[in-house]
């Protein structure tokens, strides 16, 4: 990298230290606007740091200094209590229930059976305490009893999730290097707004589920498919959608992945499995909660059709198979299409983000899995989308049951622009692949 470059690097890693101190005292639930400023001013400062490291980048030295900026600026988020969710008290909970040898699937938190482990510190911040057992998979819930027996706190669990994000940082530097590509690239995760405030702020479990899925691209990518497999099924047994990724991954007639992640699923469910279907927790109802449901509320691109021509706009279960069509359909021809080694990451570039815009998550951290991609797929689109996804926090929580204008026109601005990106990838994408021909 050029020394006006690395200066240019160095000023962009400063003003992200600082923006992150101004963030952290902008975090208060009643003027959730001053953060989302600072947090977007992030997001730009951050587009100028992967312009810088894209094509150069490739010294041990600039990657050291992504890393210890990237440090740095989890070190005081950690510290600070979460202010933009609360679901990580959830995770400490459901340790301290299964370090109790209660199967978490089983009793509600404020269920008359678990008072004994109720505290005043974690216990009055679980939502949904009186409605819903956990929702998180069994990998997921591992974690959280690894964690909780070291430390029953919060700061503990986030710091774990930093941990898993070293983890990734590690990964990536690796995969990069097998694929030729800058390994300062690295930075285009580790120095992303939207990780720093879900994971090293809010604790999200995602952080674990990507360290996973960059397993998984290292094994494949290292032909090792076995591994890939289990790999994948850690992460899909942290959060269940990692498992769309399954057939970007797979080598066509090649059992060993396959066989290794169905294996992997089973035996991660068998020591909770003796309540049955209620294995899978609150999921169903988290679905209706969120309006993946008959209604269809919780889709965007079906919202936008109704606030356009409601009378012509499919129902939500339409939708949904609609949606579940054109996955099948799209998993259907990478597998039989894919011939390279490298189509790999553009596949599951592909199939990650197809997925996401069309189940339209209503939280950021859900968004947070297609930074890995960006790292290696050249995309506007993907960048634009995971940080333009913080706007999210704008729509109130309760506002997710219903559809209405103001959400559908947050969701707007972060969906019209990736798409006019969206398109902007394809043509040069196709320019390329035409000039290399």
């Amino acid at each position: 990298m050029s020394p006006p470059r690395s200066i240019a690097l160095a000023i962009s890693g400063a003003a992200l230290l600082a923006l992150t101190g101004l963030g952290l005292t902008l975090q208060q639930p009643d003027d959730i606007d001053s953060f989302l400023a600072v947090a977007l001013l992030q997001g730009a400062v951050y587009l100028a740091a992967v312009w810088l490291v894209w094509n150069g980048g490739s010294s041990r030295r600039v990657v050291v200094g992504i890393a210890a900026i990237a440090v740095l600026m989890r070190i005081p988020v950690v510290i600070a209590p979460p202010a933009l969710s609360t679901d990580v008290y959830r995770y400490v909970w459901d340790g301290r229930v299964i370090g109790a040898g209660i199967n978490p699937y089983r009793y509600v938190p404020n269920d008359p059976h678990l008072a004994a482990l109720r505290d005043p510190d974690i216990f009055p911040n679980i939502n949904r305490a009186d409605t819903a057992v956990t929702i998180y998979p069994p990998l997921a819930e591992a974690i959280f009893l690894a964690v909780t027996r070291i430390s029953e706190s919060v700061t503990a669990m986030k710091a774990a999730m930093v941990g898993f994000e070293i983890i990734t940082f590690a990964l990536l530097v690796r995969v990069l290097a097998v694929e030729g590509l800058p390994i300062g690239r690295v930075a285009v995760y580790a120095w992303h707004p939207l990780p720093l405030w879900e994971f090293a702020g809010s604790g999200h479990i995602d952080a674990a589920l990507i360290a996973l899925i960059v397993a998984a691209l290292w094994a494949v990518r290292r032909g090792r498919d076995g591994f890939a497999g289990l790999f994948l099924a850690g992460a899909t047994l942290t959060k269940l959608y990692p498992a769309v990724l399954l057939p970007a991954l797979y080598r066509r007639w090649g059992w060993a992945l396959p066989a290794a992640f169905a294996a992997a699923i089973v035996v991660g469910y068998l020591p909770f499995i003796g309540i049955g279907w209620r294995v899978f927790g609150f999921l169903p109802g988290y679905a209706g909660e969120e309006g993946f449901d008959a209604g269809g509320t919780g889709f965007y691109l079906l919202g936008l059709l109704r606030q356009v021509s409601p009378l012509t706009a499919p129902s939500g279960r339409a939708y949904a198979a609609g949606a579940v069509v054109i996955l099948v359909a799209l998993a259907a021809a990478i597998v039989f299409t894919r011939d390279t080694t490298r189509s790999w990451f553009a596949a599951a570039t592909v199939l990650a983000t197809t997925f996401v815009v069309l189940v339209s998550p209503h939280y950021p951290w859900y968004f947070a899995w297609l930074i890995v991609f960006a790292c290696f797929v050249p995309s506007f689109a993907l960048l634009w989308l995971t940080t333009a996804c913080l706007l999210l926090y704008l729509v109130p929580v309760e506002s997710h049951v219903a559809r209405d204008a103001y959400r559908v026109a947050v969701e707007s601005i972060i969906y019209g622009p990736f798409a006019a990106l969206a398109v902007a990838d394809l043509w040069y994408h196709r320019r390329r692949a035409n000039r290399s021909s």
